[in-house]
């Protein structure tokens, strides 16, 4: 059995509440580099927190034309409550320099 001092990061976030952890994209690159021919021609959507930030949307985006991606759609819906009212929103990336990502 694997000791507590293995995941000490998992507990103390845990303990602290903080328990958003993200892929890392050094985490992507690595299992992704073998799908570069299944990715030929395809359009990838990623629903995403936050779009500006994600490592996928950052991975999909700076390889778009190595994996010979035909179109990158990433969206954002944040719950909309009485205090905040973020819109939802799209981005598209077609690999054209005008794009927004």
């Amino acid at each position: 059995m694997p000791s507590k001092s293995l995941n000490a990061n998992l507990h103390k976030a845990n303990q602290s509440k903080k328990d958003e952890f993200y892929t890392q994209l050094v985490d992507i690159e690595n299992e992704l580099k073998h799908y570069k021919d299944q990715f030929r021609g395809k359009v990838v959507f990623c629903n995403c927190d936050d779009p500006k930030e994600s490592n996928f949307v950052k991975y999909f985006s700076r390889n778009f034309e190595y994996l010979g991606l035909k179109k990158l759609i990433a969206t954002h819906y944040k719950e909309a409550s009485l205090f905040t009212q973020e819109p939802a929103y799209k981005l598209e990336y077609t690999g054209v320099k005008t794009d927004p990502i």
